[in-house]
């Protein structure tokens, strides 16, 4: 009898963790916007005003929840791997965002003064720091933008503002525990 009442609690115990991580599962790593959707187009408010575009350059509000408990702080990346440039383009590079930050308003990338203190911005292709926004060759198709946060193992990554978008992702690949993914597309 007391075999057969261990071999139950151990199955209903196996059965909880199987359901336990399927809900863990469902309930992964996100990154969402008010301003855009996974697979949806930029909207003229994230297109660059340059370049031959006449966008608002404006970066989109960005929030992301169920990061590891582990995450020390965050980073966000935007990248087109589809500039016909042979390396892609990096439109936004923002890095030592702290952990307690789970939010980014629009036009943080933009203005300092929306990016939560200690967060820095690197230096994205256009040569400067900040958001740039989509922007590619008339006629070339429709680009994808991954806009991605990650999740990182250590508060700081000790990297110069000027620092290139190449030089973070090496240090953001070095560093990171799990990243979530918002793709959108643009072209002209």
């Amino acid at each position: 009898m007391r075999k057969t009442k261990f071999t139950r609690l151990l199955a209903a115990c196996a059965l909880l963790l199987v359901l336990g991580a399927g809900q863990a599962f469902a309930d992964g790593f996100t990154l969402t916007s008010p301003d855009m959707r996974e697979g949806g187009i930029l909207s003229m408010k994230q297109v660059l005003n340059g370049f031959g575009c006449t966008g608002e350059n404006i970066s989109p509000a960005l929030a992301w929840k169920n990061a590891p408990r582990d995450a020390e702080s965050f980073a966000i990346t935007v990248y087109d791997p589809d500039a016909p440039t042979g390396s892609g383009w990096w439109h936004w590079v923002v890095y030592n965002i702290p952990a307690n930050v789970h939010t980014l308003k629009a036009g943080a990338g933009n203005n300092k003064k929306l990016l939560p203190d200690g967060a820095v911005q690197g230096r994205t292709d256009f040569g400067s720091a900040g958001y740039g926004g989509a922007c590619p060759p008339e006629g070339h198709g429709d680009h994808r933008y991954i806009f991605t946060v990650h999740a990182l193992d250590v508060e700081l990554l000790d990297l110069a503002p000027e620092s290139s978008a190449a030089m973070v992702g090496f240090f953001l690949n070095a560093h990171t525990l799990d990243k979530a993914v918002l793709t959108t597309t643009f072209g002209r």
